[in-house]
């Protein structure tokens, strides 16, 4: 690979909101079965809400003024679980959802505001009721399809006793494909090609590592690239993952990495270690004061590519882990400037369903609450705050796409440039309970003499003597700086 190898402009301009379709919304307009649980009862694990995706199409309003230009949805193929990973037919949306034409009137209507739609690609397992394992267990090893999967002996313990078949995580309802047998791959790959010609513009990978054959994602990627050049394509990789990102199989990965930083640095004195320890499968996650945070964010876009840095899915949580505002003992303003810090960094930020309104929650299922449509129910000044930011990444490229030079880290405050071409705005953030007296050295970015006003409505600040001073940022608070005209 080069440092030109090119990924999707669209991405490094996008803001995602990670929807799982069980749980977002529920359409009035959409029959379900009848023993679909109430939205607002108690969870349960197996449970179905009856979340579909036309419930979705009519939140686009919703979605749009909150600043997103991007969805990416957990699983909507046909399985027999809520969260939809057990994958039953590939070539259809489970009819809990709607079916094809939902998805499509939706997809259409996505394409139409200038939205791009992911979906979650699970091409390493897939379910009992999968024709062809199904084929297996009702034929055993007379099926002609016995080398679809690795089948260690009959009859299979598909229900009872220790599965005598690969599956993913010893887990009997999620058998694991034998991607050594090219019918396998042929079938998968035509999969991600066929849903990419029909207007998807990308995959969500999950759990890639476990195809543990890089050729495989190769060959997905030229499939895919085939169909769209540029198709977004991310996995799930909860590790640094520069071998995925050389050009040559993802254009980004969910970055946990990040994640973890944000919880590192503005979790401090806040961090509830019960929750952190449900971090997707990453190890203990550091304490980190303010200088070590910046140079973790500056390594975290140095150690790929220019073109995969801006093509990360920058998330705060998502539906494998505790909610951010869980793990920061909900503590609603390490999260507003946590937010703040991911609309300005480089990378697609991603916000989970329902984070903008104050939604907390543990481990599955806690994690994985209905959204509450209910407005009374929702912190209103955090979603302002959240439309906020995320407007203000959309109105300045320099955000999305400028270099990122950490300028101070000094106790609980951090300051950092995005600069791009002759545009530069200074970001600055106070996560600590104490008035920052605004005093940091600034030279070269901004001249000598040079007024600034807070684009947040904070006032303004100059420069003298080379330091940026005049100004006090408020404790919990975050200012970003544009010099005026």
């Amino acid at each position: 690979m080069t440092e030109q190898t090119h990924t999707p402009d669209w991405v490094k301009n996008a803001i995602f909101y990670q929807i799982f379709p069980d749980r977002f919304a529920k359409s009035d307009y959409l029959e379900k079965p009848t023993y679909i649980e109430p939205w607002d009862a108690p969870l349960t694990r197996a449970g179905f809400k009856g979340g579909d995706l036309l419930g979705v199409y009519e939140k686009l309003d919703y979605l749009q003024d909150l600043g997103v230009n991007a969805l990416y949805f957990n699983p909507i193929f046909m399985s027999t679980a809520n969260h939809r990973y057990h994958t039953y037919d590939y070539w259809h949306v489970d009819p809990i959802l709607g079916e094809n034409p939902v998805f499509f009137k939706l997809l259409n209507e996505a394409h139409r505001r200038g939205m791009h739609v992911i979906l979650d690609g699970v091409f390493n397992h897939a379910s009992r009721g999968f024709f062809q394992f199904n084929h297996i267990l009702e034929n055993g090893e007379k099926s002609p399809y016995l080398d679809w999967f690795h089948v260690y002996g009959f009859p299979m313990n598909a229900y009872q006793g220790k599965p005598n078949y690969s599956c993913w995580w010893n887990l009997p309802a999620l058998p694991q494909f034998n991607t050594d047998n090219p019918q396998v791959r042929k079938f998968l790959f035509e999969v991600a090609k066929h849903w990419i010609e029909q207007g998807a513009d990308g995959w969500r990978l999950d759990v890639p590592f476990e195809i543990k054959d890089e050729s495989f994602w190769r060959q997905f990627r030229a499939a895919t690239k085939l169909a769209n050049p540029d198709a977004y394509l991310v996995g799930e990789i909860p590790s640094e993952a520069q071998e995925w990102l050389q050009g040559d199989m993802f254009d980004g990965v969910m970055n946990y990495q990040f994640s973890a930083a944000l919880v590192g640095f503005f979790g401090t004195g806040f961090r509830d270690e019960a929750m952190i320890s449900g971090m997707m499968s990453l190890p203990e996650v550091p304490i980190l004061e303010a200088g070590e945070f910046l140079q973790r964010a500056k390594v975290l876009l140095e150690i790929y590519p220019r073109q995969n840095a801006l093509a990360q899915l920058n998330l705060l949580d998502s539906h494998d882990m505790p909610r951010f505002l869980s793990m920061v003992s909900e503590n609603k303003d390490i999260f507003r400037l946590a937010t703040l810090f991911q609309m300005t960094y480089p990378g697609a930020p991603c916000i989970y369903y329902g984070n903008e309104i104050g939604m907390t929650g543990g481990r599955d299922p806690e994690n994985r609450k209905p959204f509450p449509w209910d407005e009374s129910r929702w912190d209103h000044e955090l979603r302002t705050a959240v439309k906020t930011y995320a407007h203000l990444r959309l109105d300045h490229s320099v955000l999305r796409t400028g270099e990122f030079v950490p300028v101070y880290g000094e106790g609980r405050t951090i300051a950092y440039l995005r600069h791009l071409g002759r545009e530069r705005l200074l970001v600055a953030i106070n996560a600590g309970g104490t008035p920052w007296e605004v005093n940091i050295p600034v030279t070269p970015h901004l001249a000598e003499g040079m007024v600034v006003e807070d684009l947040l409505g904070g006032g303004g600040a100059v420069v003298e003597e080379g330091n940026l001073r005049k100004v006090t940022i408020p404790p919990w608070q975050g200012a970003v700086f544009s010099p005026t005209v």
